[in-house]
């Protein structure tokens, strides 16, 4: 069966490495859209060559089969079976919503275009939170293999930056109801991702709908919530539509759109933006001191010996990964522009200098308890001074590359 004659059925991706908020956001899907179904692809037999796939309703299981690895790789294996599944279920009629719960390491944006060029409409990404763990997460510098998380053999992601991704990736985040949260929990979650759609669950949605029944998916209660003047929140969130292109446009390094400048209840975002490059060798012997600074930091930044290339800043759990983004558009010829996507270019304008173009630093740092003031001095000490500036671009190339082994170059 074709894309284009397969019947339509509606796909939403939840995950997170909260189990406990991501089976909970689960169960509630399954009991506000009678007969929704979930793929679940468990990947932690992975070692012994296999990945166990079961699809369930409200009702319980409906089946549970092996899929083998492909390549060594267990998120190849999710890959190649989970867009054949979904045409089955399409196939068959009646599934009203496919939720694809992804397992705990898997990030929602490579599954989220694997379905969409699989033909399906995603029509919704949430990630699963446990308010009181955001913090303790995104200081675990631990790499997922330590914990039996890892995905791949080669897979060398650590819990924090993994957890970033889920976090910042999806526009719709359901909140586990955690007595252990406070408020600043709660703002720290906030400013990470201003712009996330905030559902609560656990003890029913936040309408007072009664937690998922355990009788079949089309009990009297799912029948009430089936409703179209009650639907949930988040069956609402679920349905709401989605957009791949613009998701990863999002998380781009040159456009992303980053959290603003906030300060409550002891979390304190701050926005920090210069004209003026980084002196390579004095932001390298600062890196740990920066990294370590915030319990999340991310942006674009602009080495002074590097002109042309738009570096991206990534940092969590202690840890720092600095990679190239590709090139500034302001090195680029005018006819190259035209391959350059719209968003790109609409990022770029906005943020354009006479003489230097879109090159500039965009950090963002947010943590409890951050020292505004002393990071901000780190920051400045580690550009070029008004005579290093003033020497101008030739002098600048001839510094030091201090970032070549940790850009590979």
């Amino acid at each position: 069966m074709s894309g284009s004659d397969r019947p339509v059925m509606p796909v939403v991706i939840v995950g997170g490495l909260h189990v406990d908020a991501r089976k909970a956001a689960v169960a509630r899907l399954l009991a506000d859209v009678p007969g929704s179904v979930v793929l679940h692809h468990d990947l932690a037999t992975a070692t012994a060559g296999t990945v166990v796939r079961t699809v369930r309703d409200a009702a319980g299981i409906l089946s549970a089969d092996e899929a083998p690895l492909v390549n060594d790789c267990a998120c190849c294996a999710l890959r190649e079976d989970l867009v054949p599944e979904l045409a089955r279920l399409a196939g068959a009629g009646g599934t009203p919503l496919a939720v694809v719960e992804l397992w705990d390491s898997v990030e929602p944006r490579a599954m989220a275009e694997v379905v969409t060029a699989g033909g399906f409409t995603v029509t919704g990404v949430i990630t699963a939170v446990d308010p009181a763990l955001v913090l303790p997460y995104l200081g675990n510098g631990d790499d997922l293999a330590e914990g039996g998380l890892a995905a791949a053999a080669t897979d060398q992601r650590t819990v924090a930056d993994t957890f970033a991704r889920q976090l910042e990736y999806a526009p719709v985040l359901a909140l586990a109801d955690s007595p252990e949260a406070d408020d600043e929990d709660r703002e720290l979650l906030a400013q990470l991702h201003p712009t996330a759609r905030r559902v609560p669950i656990g003890h029913g949605d936040p309408a007072g709908a009664p937690p998922a029944p355990s009788g079949p998916p089309h009990s009297s209660a799912s029948a009430r919530l089936s409703e179209p003047s009650r639907p949930s929140e988040l069956a609402r969130a679920a349905l709401a539509g989605f957009d791949v292109e613009a998701a990863a446009a999002a998380q781009h390094p040159a456009c992303a759109l980053l959290p603003a400048e906030a300060d409550a209840h002891g979390v304190t975002t701050l926005v920090w933006h210069s004209r003026r490059p980084f002196h390579p060798e004095r932001l390298y012997a600062a890196l740990e001191d920066l990294t370590c600074a915030a319990a999340r930091s991310r942006g674009r930044f602009w080495l002074a010996d590097k002109a042309d290339t738009l570096l991206h800043w990534d940092a969590a759990g202690g840890a720092l990964c600095v990679e190239s983004a590709g090139p500034w558009l302001a090195s680029l010829p005018d006819a190259a522009w035209e391959l350059v996507p719209p968003v790109r270019r609409a990022a770029a304008a906005l943020d354009w200098h006479p003489e230097h173009g879109d090159r500039c630093q965009h950090l963002v740092f947010t943590s409890p308890g951050l020292d505004r003031d002393g990071l901000e001095r780190l920051l400045e000490a580690c550009l070029l001074t008004d005579a290093e500036y003033a020497a101008g671009q030739a002098a600048w190339e001839r510094l030091p590359s201090a970032f070549d082994t940790l850009l590979e170059v």
